[in-house]
């Protein structure tokens, strides 16, 4: 197996200074955050944001300036475009940890997304035995994560996995997601590939502990309105490791499977207690999303709606001591803006970005980070 070692003068370094940047907001606040990963290419688009007076602000410091503490930063293993790749991530961490932004890193595991529909693994990975893609796993981690340390940043968290309900890096660590109707779960595949899927969960959490033994290791699946206890109890049984439960929430993509909004928020208020009742870990909403599209008075009734929708699950959690925090994922967007890999693919703008049409913050982040 091969053997990352950081470099000896650069940790020396930073143990004899302790010149790591430091948070504005101590760790285990509540986090008031934001997946900002497709910033840098917006920015590279000479994409604008501006305050509430029409003036040209740095994106990062008009959301900071709203209440934003904390950023989420993907990373993938070798992305067509070369965004989200280490270099990127590292260049985007250290100008968030410079304002004393904290930092989560959301390892995907794959050279695009990763979630329930893709958990493709890397193409320099392919063809590889379970073993071999645990060293693959730890390698990546290791890589990424000292370059982090090198540059100063010390991540508060870090993801394993990219909303993995059905695993990752499939088919080798595929399982069935068994999310049925709220309280039921679906019985167990003799396909599933648990002790895989766990396994190379274990190998990035020793991988994140090796280089930031305090950061928090999260474990994320996606719809936090689904029942997810049966997740968890197979993750634990299998030997699988994490400190903290992720979830993913957009309340309003519900009503297209007939749930009001209304009732996802509810449920999700219920899985989270009942995740940490039960598992005696902190839960994150690793993503949240609102729909934000529109113009004109069909932009103010979205919007309006929007803020609504936060404001109510806001209120739900509020009382909940181990919930950790909230991040908004890509809020920048607006304007229907795409970066590069969507326009061969014939996709859209993403479409729940929390900006208005004039590229200044919307009601709904204003919510979130004032909270």
């Amino acid at each position: 197996m091969k053997k990352i070692i950081f470099p000896v003068l650069a940790a020396a370094a930073l143990c004899l200074t302790g010149c790591y940047y430091r948070p504005a907001s101590p760790e285990g606040s509540f986090a008031k955050g934001a997946d900002v990963s497709w910033l840098s290419e917006m920015e590279h688009d000479s994409v604008l944001f501006y305050d509430a007076e029409g003036k040209e602000t740095d994106c990062l410091d008009l959301m900071q300036s709203a209440g934003m503490n904390a950023v989420r930063l993907r990373v993938w293993v070798n992305h067509s475009t070369g965004w989200s790749n280490k270099e990127d991530v590292v260049r985007m961490a250290t100008r968030a940890a410079k304002r004393g932004l904290r930092v989560m890193i959301d390892f995907h595991y794959s050279d695009f997304f990763a979630d329930p529909s893709h958990q493709t693994i890397p193409a320099a990975w392919r063809g590889y035995d379970y073993e071999r893609l645990c060293e693959c796993v730890r390698e990546h981690t290791l890589e990424v994560l000292y370059a982090l340390k090198e540059a100063g940043v010390k991540p508060e968290w870090v993801q394993v996995g990219n909303e993995t309900p059905n695993g990752m890096l499939w088919p080798v660590g595929r399982v069935t997601d068994r999310s049925a109707p709220h309280d039921t779960v679906q019985q167990e595949t003799p396909e599933d590939n648990w002790a895989a899927y766990a396994g190379f969960t274990t190998a990035g959490y020793k991988a994140v502990k090796e280089a930031f033994p305090d950061a928090q290791v999260i474990v994320h699946v996606d719809n936090a309105y689904q029942y997810r206890d049966w997740f968890f109890r197979a993750m634990e049984a299998n030997g699988g490791r994490f400190d903290m439960i992720g979830l993913s929430h957009y309340p309003m993509m519900t009503a297209w499977s007939g749930i009001p909004w209304q009732e996802a928020n509810r449920r999700a208020e219920e899985n989270i207690r009942s995740l940490i009742a039960t598992f005696h870990r902190p839960v994150m909403i690793a993503e949240i999303g609102m729909m934000n599209w529109g113009e004109g008075a069909e932009y103010d009734s979205v919007a309006a709606v929007a803020d609504t929708v936060m404001t109510d699950f806001l209120t739900r959690i509020a009382d909940i001591d181990s919930c950790a925090g909230v991040f908004y994922w890509e809020p920048q967007c607006y304007g229907g803006w795409r970066p590069a890999e969507y326009v061969p693919l014939g996709w859209n703008g993403y479409d729940m970005g929390s900006f208005t049409p004039e590229g200044k913050p919307s009601p709904a982040l204003q919510t979130l980070m004032g909270l």
